[in-house]
């Protein structure tokens, strides 16, 4: 399994960059999005990748971080969409667009992808929405600084589960909530959820935010 490749960009196509890795050229598709941010023909580039293999096949996929890898590769296993359609969908909406329309059920921003239609995207949406609190988790956010001291000299010990609700905070309010609600969800979701990770207290806030029938 090839899962990075770093080298030298011997051309560039609409949807495909040629890599010469040790003077091996690899052929990688990838979103506009993801050729966009690249640097030019003859500059050195990493990309993280994704190999398809079919019976009379074999392509690789090129993506900017792993955490847009992991989404190709769950909206891979929703039926309908190909290859084509995903790289379309994180290359209109890129990986936290996607992560965001999925929590929040907006099957229409899907929809913009070119080549998706509305029973594909909603599927998207109702196939996926479980997983937005694992990438989310995965993508994660730098936790705070533990304090050092305090004016009287005495170290002050980092509160538990703290890191856990920055991050978990972090990615609701990446995925659009106000930071109050977002704060609201969360600590009451760490006070239902002793000693619970990052993607569990996301996942028990998204619930907590998700519109009353």
């Amino acid at each position: 399994m090839i899962g990075r490749l770093s080298g030298r960009i011997d051309y560039r196509a609409s949807d495909h960059v040629l890599l010469d890795v040790g003077g091996v050229g690899y052929v990688v598709f990838v979103s506009e999005r993801t050729l966009a941010a690249l640097p030019g023909t003859g500059k050195v580039a990493s990309l993280y990748t994704d190999l398809l293999v079919r019976e009379d096949l074999l392509q690789l996929f090129g993506f900017n971080t792993p955490v847009e890898r992991e989404w190709h590769r769950l909206l891979m296993g929703v039926q309908g969409i190909g290859a084509r359609a995903s790289m379309a969908i994180l290359g209109t909406l890129g990986p936290d667009a996607v992560a965001r329309a999925i929590a929040l059920g907006d099957w229409a921003s899907i929809r913009a992808a070119p080549g998706v239609g509305p029973k594909i995207a909603q599927r998207v949406v109702n196939e996926l929405k479980g997983k937005v609190p694992d990438m989310m988790a995965m993508q994660g956010s730098a936790p705070p600084e533990p304090d050092v001291g305090s004016d009287d000299g005495l170290v002050t010990e980092p509160v538990p589960g703290a890191a856990g609700q920055a991050e978990a905070l972090s990615a609701l309010r990446n995925l659009g909530y106000a930071p109050g609600e977002a704060s609201t969800a969360v600590a009451e979701a760490a006070g239902m959820t002793e000693d619970a990770n990052t993607a569990t207290l996301i996942r028990e806030a998204l619930k907590r935010l998700a519109p009353k029938a």
